[in-house]
């Protein structure tokens, strides 16, 4: 068997992945206990290299009662599709009536057992011995302390070789702390134990990859923090802003601010959408409350030979409200956006007191007897970690590909504070890939930034709209 290639029922490896196998088996096979950490940019086989590196051990030594350990940032699904790829290419292999699962968590061939094991903060995975070998999947998701007091041991009375995957994302995680220790250590002695592949080393042996990377580029921008570090395995400060000034300029649009819309509409002009940050209502004179803040957006298409057909949007008005209670507020913004702007969707912030608001639009779009045109789709949106971070790439994608342009300044309150907020906006990149970010409590609020947010959310998908004509019966004069 060729191990660096690959035995022929398995995917065959290509030359980055079968360097690291080559180096990660001499280890094992010499005994030598060193430790690796392997960067791919994001689809570029690392997954593959493992399964088949796991595969390999097993199958060379399941004479004896040994064990090896993968563990992963959660069992479900991240450990469970380790195991389930390890699972089919034994199979795939004809060793299926050799091979079996145990417990849910891991697989036997011979006498030879893969463990996949989870990292999460409050798993119990103590008492597990690594013989062969130990892996860490997703590294830079694994908390550091975690993984050195529950797994580290594992390896240590059998110094078993330890291999890190992931890509980049903190300057602090696990995976950046083991990439330093490496390279000061390859420094000393001329043993290579890290291995960094960026996407244009994995497009020179898979040119469609350069294709798809290309799209992402032109989609996130790339200085947006997912292309940075999943293509080009740059990690982030884990805290800063969430504008650079370069960021800032893409912004600034040269279009004017309208109050409604022009009698000529723009070319490909796909309808107009909003985004409503719902702001408190004043409970006292010396309590101010957030602001209640609407942005309006027109949405065109994407130019027909566009690499990525994302459409753009184009700022086009903002109001807002201090203080107002949410039942004065409800018939202004239906006439906004039912009346005056006739906006296909609007996505409102749910969370807390806008839930109330959010039903009351929802009730008031879908039928106003006497008032012309159909209501926008009222969308509520809970802001949860998740899916604020979701807001917040989704923002950072149509900055940098240049889709999202404001109104040209014109010293209004509304514009001033819109700016403020985008300079000073704090951004924080946490475990799992989650992009926090905020306004500091000392810089003020950050109702227009959640109100451009939500808008760029609203512009997602948005599509032509489908004439619908009457078709006379043969009863009908």
């Amino acid at each position: 068997m060729d191990a660096s290639a690959g035995p022929t029922p398995w995917p065959r490896l290509r030359p980055y992945q079968a360097e690291v196998l080559r180096a990660v088996l001499g280890s094992v096979r010499d005994g030598r206990g060193l430790s690796f950490s392997v960067m791919m940019s994001r689809q570029a086989g690392k997954n593959e290299l493992s399964a088949q590196l796991e595969a390999y051990l097993l199958l060379r030594h399941h004479a004896w009662d040994v064990d090896a350990v993968k563990c992963a940032p959660t069992f479900r699904p991240q450990a469970q599709i380790s195991l389930r790829r390890l699972w089919t290419r034994l199979r795939a292999a004809g060793l299926g009536r050799l091979a079996r699962l145990e417990g849910g968590n891991s697989v036997r061939l011979g006498r030879a057992r893969q463990l996949f094991l989870s990292a999460e903060p409050g798993s119990h995975v103590v008492g597990h011995t690594a013989h062969l070998l130990l892996e860490c999947d997703e590294a830079q998701d694994v908390d550091p302390d975690k993984f050195d007091r529950d797994f580290r041991p594992m390896a240590a009375a059998t110094g078993a070789t330890i291999v890190f995957y992931g890509t980049a994302w903190r300057e602090d995680d696990l995976l950046a702390r083991v990439r330093a220790h490496h390279l000061e250590l390859e420094r000393r002695d001329g043993i290579r134990r890290h291995f960094a592949f960026d996407w244009e080393t994995v497009a020179r042996y898979h040119p469609p990859y350069a294709r798809f990377v290309a799209q992402e580029r032109e989609r996130l921008g790339e200085s947006h923090p997912l292309f940075l570090t999943q293509y080009l395995l740059q990690p982030l400060p884990g805290t800063g802003r969430l504008f650079t000034p370069a960021q800032r300029a893409l912004l600034r649009g040269d279009h004017p601010r309208l109050h409604a819309p022009p009698a000529q509409a723009p070319g490909g002009l796909l309808g107009h959408v909003a985004g409503l940050d719902v702001g408190g209502e004043a409970l006292a004179p010396d309590r101010p409350a957030n602001a209640t803040v609407l942005t309006i957006a027109r949405v065109l298409a994407a130019p027909a030979d566009a690499l990525a057909p994302e459409p753009s949007i184009e700022v086009v008005e903002h109001a807002a409200w201090h203080g107002a209670s949410h039942a004065e507020l409800a018939g202004g913004l239906v006439r906004l956006l039912r009346v005056v702007w006739r906006a296909r969707r609007v996505v409102v912030d749910a969370t807390g007191l806008g839930e109330g608001l959010a039903a009351t639009l929802a009730a008031a779009c879908r039928s106003r007897p006497g008032v012309p045109g159909g209501g926008p789709e009222v969308v509520r949106v809970r802001l949860t970690e998740e899916r604020k971070s979701a807001l917040g790439y989704a923002l950072l994608a149509a900055v940098n590909g240049g889709r999202l342009r404001l109104y040209r300044p014109d010293g209004s309150p509304e514009c001033t504070a819109l700016w403020r907020e985008l300079e000073l906006a704090r951004a924080e990149h946490r475990p799992g890939g989650r992009l926090a970010w905020r306004a500091d409590p000392s810089d003020g609020h950050d109702d227009f930034l959640m109100s451009l947010a939500l808008t760029v959310e609203a512009a997602r998908g948005l599509a032509p709209r489908v004439a619908r004509g009457h078709v006379p019966t043969r009863h009908e004069g």
